[in-house]
């Protein structure tokens, strides 16, 4: 194998076939061989020259990288195959749309705007809270928000051990017994926003993402794709790479004591 290359779980999420940490477990359950052997380890070096294989089939040439923006519905779970049989983002796309995995997630009852790309090193980086890109939400509640309670939320909140970073929450209107809220975060953790309202003795009864980072859902209808230009594309890689670098380069932080 050559000395020089890429991390084998790279290569596999810039063909496409999903995301860098999906490929590493893949790796870990011995779906990935590379030269007829099977891989037990991700940390691998290969180059795209290598016979490298999942579930016995070559690797697609790597093509384009290209990015999606799309109006997820609601009653959709943002992953490729669900054990519970519900249905899927990935099974309402068009059929013309090449192997795509999604940029982050929103939950079921949750939507909005959702990125999309057929390259899941790309989707791995623009995922990193290093990017400092905000997400934007626009939320419906039941109950009246204490107006200073959401200001407290500029601080961060810890919750049943996890903590959240700075939030923004801006009450827009009140309608009877629900409120509309604008709520602005950098992180986006697993259900954060109904967690962070639950917290504050909030129901959320709908939420909808507005924004992510520089990308907007716009007009786009519900269920509606749109592709995002190769120029601006470009430009993000940039950005999202920079990134990366700082992350793997910033000295880690000293662990909290027990």
């Amino acid at each position: 194998m050559a000395a020089t290359g890429e991390r084998i779980a790279k290569i596999i999420a810039r063909a496409g076939l999903c995301s860098r940490r999906d490929a590493e477990r893949w790796i870990a359950e011995g779906r990935v061989a590379v030269g007829g052997t099977v891989l037990t380890s991700p940390a691998v070096t290969v180059t795209e020259d290598d016979d490298i294989r999942v579930d016995g089939k070559p690797l697609p040439a790597a093509g384009t990288t290209r990015l999606w923006r799309y109006h997820k519905p609601a009653g959709l779970i943002t992953t490729h195959r669900d054990e519970r049989g519900r249905q899927t983002v990935f099974a309402h796309l068009p059929a013309e749309l090449p192997r795509v995995v999604s940029v982050g997630r929103l939950d079921l009852n949750s939507e909005g705007l959702l990125l999309l790309t057929n390259d899941g090193t790309l989707a791995r980086a623009l995922e990193l809270p290093s990017l400092g890109w905000i997400r934007r939400y626009k939320v419906r509640v039941h109950g009246p928000p204490d107006p200073a309670k959401l200001a407290s939320l500029a601080r961060g909140v810890t919750i049943g051990g996890i903590s959240y970073g700075p939030i923004r929450a801006v009450m827009e209107k009140q309608q009877g017994s629900n409120a509309w809220l604008t709520i602005s975060l950098g992180e986006g953790k697993n259900r954060e926003v109904r967690r962070v309202m639950e917290h504050l003795d909030l129901g959320v009864t709908r939420l909808i993402r507005l924004a992510y980072g520089p990308f907007q859902l716009g007009n786009l209808a519900r269920g509606e794709i749109a592709e995002v230009p190769r120029r601006v594309i470009q430009e993000q890689i940039g950005v999202a790479e920079m990134a990366q670098h700082n992350a793997h380069h910033r000295r880690p932080a000293s662990r909290p004591t027990a």
